[in-house]
């Protein structure tokens, strides 16, 4: 993707694109840990505190269901979408997001460390806290999104842009970067790790809104 006439050359992220099946309801009950769940929407359903550790989730619709605690850490969703999900405290530590559609959700202090994005896309929602330590990020598109100090720190994001969104407070140390847009975020806010960015693109503008971090990194003073 050309990079708004300044021949800066960006690879876009390749889009999921989610084809459900006919899909049969939730019937209830509690999630099973390494279970296999092919097919199934869960809609309005309140799974807070349930363990599906290890669980596999293909073609599968989660709509406006609560997750608050639930345990999913090493849970793999295929070809899937989210929506309206709301959750705290959940436990996503390792998971597997390949080709899935996320929207409207609202996650706080969501622990994703070591997880695995490809080919996600995450319209609007707000999420606060989210622990992304060390995840794997590749070809995925936030829109529309509020992030509130997102810990990124370790993490490898490759093709991933952030359109419209608002990124506060934002830990990137020791991150490793290519081909991350962040040209079109609406508000950007790194607090720590900005000599990480390499491998990011920005606008002047916001490149002028870094400088002080930048020159604390580098050690430079700046004495009027």
């Amino acid at each position: 993707m050309a990079g708004k006439g300044r021949g800066v050359a960006v690879r876009a992220a390749r889009r999921p694109e989610v084809r459900l099946p006919e899909l049969r309801g939730w019937g209830g009950g509690r999630l099973e840990p390494d279970g296999d769940y092919d097919g199934v929407e869960f809609a309005g359903a309140d799974l807070s505190g349930q363990e599906g550790a290890g669980a596999r989730f293909l073609e599968c619709a989660v709509r406006d269901c609560v997750l608050d605690g639930a345990g999913l850490a090493r849970a793999r969703f295929l070809d899937s979408v989210w929506e309206g999900v709301r959750a705290v405290g959940a436990d996503l530590s390792g998971a597997v997001l390949r080709d899935v559609e996320v929207s409207d959700a609202r996650l706080g202090g969501v622990a994703l460390h070591g997880a695995e994005w490809e080919r996600v896309v995450v319209r609007g929602g707000k999420f606060d806290f989210l622990n992304l330590r060390g995840a794997r990020l590749r070809d995925v598109v936030f829109e529309g999104c509020v992030l509130v100090e997102p810990d990124l720190a370790g993490a490898v994001l490759e093709r991933v842009s952030f359109r419209g969104c608002v990124l506060r407070g934002v830990d990137v140390a020791g991150a490793r970067m290519a081909d991350v847009d962040l040209r079109e975020a609406a508000e950007l806010e790194v607090v720590r790790g900005v000599e990480s960015l390499a491998g990011a693109v920005v606008t002047p503008g916001q490149l002028v809104e870094l400088a002080p971090a930048l020159a604390a990194c580098l050690g430079v003073r700046v004495v009027p």
